[in-house]
């Protein structure tokens, strides 16, 4: 079959590649090259199975009043009226119950574990590079009292198999080292073993080229301006650069996939939550982290990729504003600092600020609606590169209509 791929992100890419292997005729259409925008570009880096519990919790409702009175400089939200956000906000209220953290929490770590087994089977068909580190990932914790919370919250993935071990400080500083000047400020930290980073721009790229010798077609420097349908079936995309045709086409596009659906009469519970990031360059002296991890109490997450190393934080819900100023990484960039005061060159941090696309239970949308033609694979939120290959590989056994590797019931339309 002729397929359009809308989205040339790490999922589109991924995407592309199974439907490849299918023997399908793939195009991958997007405004940039592969990966150089979104979340794709500027994430953490993690492949974190160990982290894969949903933002919907019983005490989710607490911890926004607290960030929204306090401060937090890690949270913020735009106070002008949104309905899309209302909208997902309420969805999200009625995922913060038990019966639901735990049901999605358990799917999420089902899917997240799954792709990362998809990751290492496109590894070894291909022999892409990444930079990967596959020593683990910690999750630090600043007081006695947020390590026990942090634990009972991992609690259930163990209980499902994820492999970690709790650590005090002088394990923590034999991991890594460059945390050693933390004596006074970590109590202790959770090592996901089987966890991971690696850079998703270079893997996205590499894997690309993959695609290429396979057949592939992408397309950049274009904009997906809207859907034509006719009965149940999508008939044509309209771009700035003429219509585009295929027998099934796979929404990628992240944050932006609810804007093209719902003059269709589809409404995708997908809303953008803006993200910032910091890439240093490790240069002659440095002495970088030894894995990734999470810094849980001040919400930084941090790889080192390469002769670079990324940092991450913030959760902002302002809709679809991409814009930032050097004011808006003051936070990060002390962080940072604090953290890994040797990890790089800071003068020559590049910023970096995209859209995360958050669905109200934590789950990406992976699924078909209206039209029977048109496959959503989006809403992956912060955790789109641990997932990306592992909805690739469902996506392309639900067009074939193969039994999928993993149940999907959750990932339906919802």
């Amino acid at each position: 079959m002729k397929i359009l791929v809308l989205g040339g992100g790490v999922v589109g890419v991924t995407t592309a590649y199974y439907l490849l292997k299918d023997g399908h005729q793939v195009t991958v259409i997007d405004r940039q090259a592969p990966a150089m925008g979104g979340a794709s570009f500027g994430n953490a880096g993690l492949i974190a199975p160990g982290h894969a519990y949903a933002w919907a919790s019983p005490k989710a409702l607490k911890t926004l009043l607290q960030s929204i009175i306090y401060q937090d400089p890690t949270f913020k939200m735009s106070l002008r009226p949104d309905w899309q956000l209302m909208v997902w906000g309420l969805k999200f209220l009625r995922e913060c119950n038990t019966t639901a953290v735990k049901r999605n929490g358990l799917a999420k770590h089902r899917l997240c574990t799954y792709s990362q087994h998809i990751l290492g089977k496109i590894v070894e068909e291909t022999g892409v590079q990444y930079c990967r580190n596959s020593g683990g990932a910690l999750y630090l914790f600043r007081s006695p009292e947020t390590l026990e919370a942090g634990i009972a919250n991992l609690q259930p993935l163990i209980e499902n198999g994820q492999k970690m071990e709790v650590l005090d400080f002088t394990r923590v500083a034999e991991i890594d080292p460059t945390l050693s000047h933390m004596k006074d400020r970590i109590s202790g930290a959770v090592l996901s073993l089987t966890d991971e980073s690696g850079n998703s721009l270079l893997f996205t790229k590499n894997l690309w080229k993959v695609c290429e010798k396979m057949g592939g077609n992408f397309e950049s420097d274009i904009s997906i301006e809207r859907l034509e349908a006719k009965g149940d079936q999508i008939e044509r995309v309209f771009t700035n650069r003429g219509e585009r045709t295929a027998d099934v086409y796979v929404l990628c596009l992240g944050s932006w996939s609810p804007l093209l659906v719902r003059p269709l009469g589809v409404r995708l519970s997908v809303y953008p939550v803006k993200g910032y990031s910091i890439t240093i360059p490790v240069e002659s002296g440095h002495t970088p982290p030894t894995i990734g991890g999470i810094d849980e109490d001040f919400k930084i997450a941090y790889s080192t990729l390469g002769k670079q190393v990324r940092l991450t934080t913030m959760a902002e819900f302002t809709g679809y504003d991409e814009t930032h100023s050097p004011k808006d990484f003051e936070y990060l960039l002390q962080s940072a600092k604090e953290l890994f005061p040797n990890a790089g060159n800071y003068e020559k941090a590049e910023c970096w600020a995209g859209l995360r696309p958050m669905t109200p239970d934590s789950l990406p949308v992976l699924d078909t609606a209206r039209h029977s033609n048109l496959f959503f694979n989006t809403g992956h939120g912060h955790m789109g590169w641990t997932m990306a290959c592992g909805t690739a590989q469902l996506t392309a056994d639900l067009i074939a209509k193969r039994t999928p590797g993993i149940p999907v019931d959750h990932l339906r339309l919802r």
